[in-house]
């Protein structure tokens, strides 16, 4: 498993995968308890309406997820593989105009 993961994300050490999987784990954790937190502060309950929860989930998660990666990833010493990694995410956002010779 070790090896598919640092051929995948061009790593080299077995002891930088666990750092990145643990970075992983903090962030993912860390973003639930932070959504929860800003959800109380502005007010958003269950009884929210749900067209209002749900773009406001999506949008606080997308943030606050890849803000704590960045952060929890420096802290361990890894700032420059998430930078990349995070390069990498929003560049499949993207919108690209699709050529003629696609279509066909």
């Amino acid at each position: 498993m070790f090896e598919r993961l640092k051929k995948r994300w061009n790593i080299s050490s077995n002891y930088q995968v666990v750092i990145i999987l643990v970075v992983f784990a903090i962030t993912g954790s860390s973003t639930v308890y932070v959504k929860k937190l800003i959800y109380d502060l502005i007010g958003i309950s269950s009884e929210t309406s749900i067209l209002i929860r749900v773009p406001l989930y999506v949008l606080v998660i997308l943030l606050v997820y890849n803000l704590l990666l960045l952060v929890v990833g420096s802290i361990f010493g890894q700032f420059r593989f998430f930078w990349e990694f995070e390069k990498k995410f929003f560049s499949r956002f993207r919108f690209r105009k699709v050529r003629k010779t696609e279509i066909a």
